[in-house]
């Protein structure tokens, strides 16, 4: 079995820029301790799995081009910080698509999983948005809310069945629990 953790982008290891996309290299910023705890979950042994939704792609706002070069960066930036993405799935449709890949629903996490052996039992998703927690919760995995990104807004929305495993103010603070 693979030792894995599935992670949002924007607002887990990224600020998110709350009611815009990041559509170019130079808004990108990583949230504080995000590098440092990539660098710790890569030494620990964990393949670590992007799962975002891109919508800004399907609705125009930006190329699909510019996604990948935001990511291309990211990773450039991970690996001279002595962290490793091991992939990542995105999703590009609108936000009204309705397709089956956007957070809450399961596609990219079903995506990964045709090519990784995890036990879904104890694997997590950290996220930062109520859709995060719902899609971790409907795929089965262990579910880790931050307060980052749309966090503080979101906490709100986590109530009933849509109850994260653990909360905490951010990625460096989670790994209490995963290191």
């Amino acid at each position: 079995m693979d030792k894995v953790i599935f992670l949002d982008r924007d607002g887990v290891i990224n600020v998110d820029l709350l009611g815009d996309y990041i559509k170019h290299w130079d808004e990108f910023r990583f949230e504080e301790g995000a590098l440092d705890a990539l660098k710790k979950l890569t030494e620990a042994g964990y393949k670590i799995i992007v799962i975002s939704n891109q919508a800004g792609i399907g609705d125009g706002i930006f190329a699909e081009d510019s996604l990948w070069e935001i990511h291309r960066r990211m990773l450039g930036e991970l690996e001279k910080n002595g962290a490793q993405i091991y992939a990542a799935y995105y999703c590009l449709h609108g936000k009204e698509s309705g397709c089956k890949c956007r957070k809450p629903e399961t596609g990219l996490f079903e995506q990964a999983a045709r090519t990784l052996k995890f036990d879904r039992e104890k694997t997590f998703f950290v996220g930062d948005k109520a859709t995060d927690i719902e899609a971790g919760i409907r795929f089965g995995l262990k579910t880790i809310f931050v307060r980052t990104g749309h966090g503080k807004n979101d906490e709100n929305k986590l109530a009933g069945s849509v109850t994260p495993d653990y909360r905490f103010n951010c990625l460096s603070d989670a790994l209490a629990v995963l290191v």
